[in-house]
């Protein structure tokens, strides 16, 4: 009796389960937003250290090559919002876009003078225009 309850239980859970911890759809936007991210964490770990200013460039490299690529993109927000507005959300997302990019830039040429006092300022100002951008442009998501 109770392997056939703990089978019944298994089963709905099974059943149930993915349903239940369906995520967002994956976009080509929130990719590369993800790769972002992950080099961007990493970046601030190691800003101050000019031992890893190498490793640096790179992440920063791949960072800019994503919000190249990014600022091509839409975000999924603007299908919630009216006609009328998508157009002005999408041209001040990738205005956003390229001012982030031009941050990014500054801070590649911060660790190329091997100046990472700078480089960390300019990373904090990253990371604020981030916060900021993922208010206003990002989808807020459902909490369960």
């Amino acid at each position: 009796m109770k392997i056939r309850l703990i089978l019944l239980t298994v089963v709905c859970a099974l059943a149930v389960g993915p349903g239940a911890f369906a995520a967002e759809p994956e976009t080509e936007l929130g990719n590369k937003m993800d790769k972002m991210g992950s080099a961007f964490r990493a970046l601030r770990r190691q800003a101050g250290d000019a031992t890893k200013n190498a490793d640096s460039l790179a992440k920063i490299a791949a960072i800019k090559e994503a919000a190249i690529a990014s600022a091509k993109l839409e975000p999924v927000k603007k299908k919630d919002l009216p006609a009328a507005d998508q157009k002005k959300f999408v041209a001040d997302y990738q205005a956003k876009m390229k001012e982030f990019i031009a941050l990014v830039e500054k801070v590649e040429a911060a660790f190329k003078a091997n100046n990472n006092a700078e480089a960390e300022k300019l990373i904090g100002q990253m990371a604020d225009a981030q916060k900021a951008g993922h208010k206003e442009f990002q989808k807020k998501k459902d909490k369960k």
